[in-house]
C-alpha cells in the first residue's frame, strides 16, 4: 500500500493534486474516514476511499453505492490515494488523469464488523464496512472477484438490510459545498493551472512554508481580545514608513492557492459540544453574543453580509467603514459585530436593543478568520496560517476593528474565568483545520457557559391584565420538515418590544396551526395545558421569524423551562432552526 502508482499516473507540473500524505508512515487515527467523490471524467462513476495506513484505500464504482439488501455494483481497484485528496474537490485539467469534475458526494466515518485491521481486512479480500457519512449510513460488504483484464475487481453489496436510494436532487449536491456538479464546473474555483516546477514547490510543502515563516510556534502571537502589530509591522509604523501588504506577504508563497473574487462563501459553523476533547491540538477563543457577518472588500467598496446573504451595512455603518481600512485591496473576513456592555461584555441584547431605540451602541467586529485576500483562496490553509494573515491585515488604528485571538489551549483552566465574569463560551478550533464553508464537522466546536439557543415563533397568545399586544410567544424548532413545540416564552419584553414584534407577527398571520406536535397529550395531559379549545385562541404565524431565548434547561419532554425572550434573529434560517443537543 503507497502512493507509488499515484504519483506516475500524474504529471505535477501540470496539476495540483495533492503529491503525497502530510506525514509519512502509517498513521492511526482516531476515526477512520471514508470519502465518496463523484467523478466526471472519461464517463461518470463514483470513487470510493477508505483512511488506512495513511492512505486513501480507492475503488472506482460506475453505478454508485447500490441500496436494495444484497444489491451489487462492480467496484474496480484503484491506486492509493494521498489522504489530502479526501477534501478535494473541482477540476482536474484536461488531458491529464482523471481530467474532468470531482465532487465531494459524501464524507464521514466508517468501521469494520466486526472489528478488525482494515488493511488485513483487504488483504483477505472480503470485509464489511460500516458508513457514518452524510448520505451513506448502513452496512455494506466488498468482496474481491477474479480479477479481469489485469484490473482488481471487486462487488460492492448492500447488507444487513436495504434503505431507501437518496433523490436525484441530493445526488447532484456536493455535501461540502452545496454545489452540482455544472455549478463546480462552472465555476472552476479549484482548477489549478500553476507552473509547478517539482515536488519540492507542492502545495503541501508550500504551506508548510507558510507556516514556517509566520512563526506559529511563537506564543507571543497568541493575541488576546484587540489585535496588535506583528513585529515587522510595529518597527514600520514607528519609523513612519508602514510596510506595505505586498512586501510583508512577500514571505509567503501563495502562487499555488486556487484564484477567486470577493464573494460571499457559507460560513463554517461550530458543533456544539458537552465537553472540551481531551485529544487533538486545540485554540479556543471568545463565544460573541452578537451577529455572525462577512466582510467582503474590493478596493475601497465593502460589503457587510449575514450568514443568510442579507445585507448589513445599513444597520452597521461604522463597521462597514472600518472594514474599508483591511490593508488588502480585496479579502474576505469572516467576523463577528457585538455590541459591548458597560463590563466589556458582548451583548446581543444590547445590539437590538440600540435598533430599537435608534441609539447608537460602542460596536466592535471581532473578527477571526481570513477566507480570501488579493484574488487567492485561503481556506485550503491550516487555520493558524489563515489567523497570522488576518492579523498583518488589521487596520493601524480604530477601535472597531478587533482581532480575535486564542485565549489557550486548555478549556477545563478557561471555563471557570468564563463562567465567573459572564461570559458566552468558548470556541474551540483545531489548529490545522482548513475553513470548511458551510459544514458543521466537528473541527469547530462550542462550549456554552449559558443555555441559549434560537427558536422559531410560530404563535402567540392574547394579552393578559395590563400587557399590550400579546402575552408570549409560541416557539418550536425544526426536525426535518416539521415545526416541533417547544414552549411559550412570556418575559423579557417591555412595552416597545412587544409593539414592535406583534406588528412584524401581524404581518404573517395564518388561520392554522404551523406546530406538528399542538395539540396533543402526554401521560394523559394536555402538552403544557394546551387544550383544542385554548388554541381557538391563539393567533399563528407562519414560521419565519427567529427568536433568541435563554432558558434553564430542556424538561423530560423537551419543553423549556423559565425562558426569556432575549432578541429578534433576522441573520437566521428558520429552516436551519433545529434543538441543540
Amino acid at each position: 500500500m503507497g502512493l507509488a502508482e499515484y504519483k506516475r499516473k500524474r504529471d505535477f507540473k501540470k496539476t495540483a493534486e495533492p503529491t503525497t500524505s502530510t506525514k509519512a508512515g502509517p498513521r492511526k487515527p482516531r476515526t477512520l474516514r471514508f470519502v465518496i467523490q463523484k467523478h466526471d471524467a472519461r464517463r461518470l462513476h463514483y470513487d470510493f476511499r477508505l483512511e488506512m495506513e495513511g492512505v486513501l484505500k480507492s475503488w472506482a464504482v460506475p453505478k454508485g453505492l447500490p441500496w436494495a439488501q444484497a444489491e451489487k455494483h462492480l467496484a474496480v481497484e484503484v491506486e492509493d490515494h494521498p489522504i489530502e485528496y479526501a477534501g478535494f474537490e473541482g477540476i482536474i485539467p484536461e488531458g491529464q488523469y482523471g481530467g474532468g469534475t470531482v465532487m465531494v458526494w459524501d464524507r464521514g466515518t466508517y468501521e469494520l464488523t466486526p472489528a478488525e485491521d482494515p488493511v488485513e481486512a483487504v488483504r483477505k479480500g472480503k470485509f464489511h464496512v460500516i458508513l457514518h457519512g452524510e448520505k451513506a449510513k448502513g452496512e455494506w460488504a466488498l468482496i474481491r472477484i477474479r480479477p479481469q483484464d489485469g484490473k482488481n475487481q471487486w462487488l460492492l453489496m448492500k447488507t444487513a438490510g436495504g434503505v431507501k436510494p437518496i433523490s436525484k436532487k441530493r445526488d447532484d449536491q456536493s455535501v461540502k459545498t452545496g454545489r452540482t456538479m455544472k455549478q463546480i464546473a462552472a465555476a472552476r474555483d479549484s482548477e489549478w493551472q500553476s507552473n509547478r516546477v517539482n515536488e519540492k514547490d507542492s502545495f503541501k510543502a508550500r504551506i508548510a512554508k507558510a507556516a514556517r515563516n509566520a512563526s506559529l510556534k511563537k506564543k507571543d502571537h497568541e493575541i488576546v481580545g484587540r489585535a496588535r502589530r506583528l513585529p515587522e509591522a510595529e518597527k514600520g509604523s514607528r519609523s513612519g514608513h508602514r510596510t506595505s501588504p505586498e512586501s510583508r506577504f512577500a514571505d509567503l508563497s501563495l502562487a499555488d492557492l486556487p484564484k477567486t473574487r470577493p464573494r460571499f462563501i457559507d460560513l463554517m459553523k461550530p458543533k456544539l459540544v458537552e465537553d472540551a476533547p481531551t485529544t487533538g491540538d486545540w485554540l479556543y477563543e471568545l463565544k460573541f453574543d452578537g451577529i455572525r457577518a462577512l466582510a467582503i472588500k474590493n478596493g475601497r467598496t465593502v460589503q457587510l453580509i449575514s450568514r443568510n446573504e442579507k445585507k448589513l451595512n445599513d444597520r452597521f455603518p461604522q463597521v462597514a467603514r472600518a472594514a474599508a481600512d483591511f490593508e488588502a485591496d480585496e479579502c474576505v473576513v469572516d467576523g463577528e459585530v457585538v455590541a459591548m456592555d458597560e463590563a466589556g461584555r458582548s451583548s446581543f441584547q444590547l445590539l437590538q436593543r440600540a435598533e430599537l431605540d435608534g441609539k447608537d451602541a460602542p460596536l466592535a467586529f471581532y473578527v477571526f478568520d481570513l477566507l480570501q485576500w488579493n484574488g487567492r483562496s485561503l481556506i485550503a490553509l491550516p487555520l493558524m496560517v489563515r489567523k497570522e494573515l488576518l492579523a498583518r491585515l488589521i487596520p493601524p488604528s480604530g477601535d472597531v476593528i478587533r482581532f480575535s485571538g486564542a485565549l489557550g489551549s486548555d478549556a477545563k483552566t478557561l471555563l471557570p474565568e468564563i463562567q465567573r465574569r459572564g461570559l458566552e463560551g468558548l470556541i474551540g478550533k483545531q489548529r490545522d483545520s482548513v475553513y470548511e464553508p458551510g459544514r458543521r464537522s466537528g473541527a469547530w466546536i462550542k462550549l456554552k457557559c449559558v443555555t441559549e439557543q434560537e427558536f422559531v415563533i410560530g404563535g402567540f397568545t392574547p394579552p393578559a391584565g395590563a400587557r399590550k399586544h400579546f402575552g408570549a410567544l409560541l416557539v418550536g424548532y425544526f426536525d426535518r420538515d416539521k415545526l416541533r413545540f417547544a414552549g411559550k416564552v412570556g418575559t423579557g419584553f417591555d412595552t416597545k418590544l412587544l409593539s414592535s414584534l406583534h406588528k412584524k407577527m401581524r404581518a404573517e398571520e395564518r388561520s392554522t396551526c404551523p406546530f406538528a406536535d399542538l395539540p396533543s397529550k402526554q401521560n394523559g395531559e394536555w402538552v403544557q395545558g394546551i387544550t383544542p379549545g385554548e388554541m381557538r385562541k391563539f393567533t399563528w404565524v407562519n414560521p419565519k421569524h427567529v427568536c433568541q431565548i435563554k432558558f434553564a434547561e430542556w424538561t423530560r419532554d423537551l419543553k423549556l423551562r423559565q425562558p426569556v425572550f432575549v432578541g429578534l434573529r433576522e441573520d437566521k434560517d428558520p429552516r436551519e432552526v433545529e434543538r441543540e443537543k
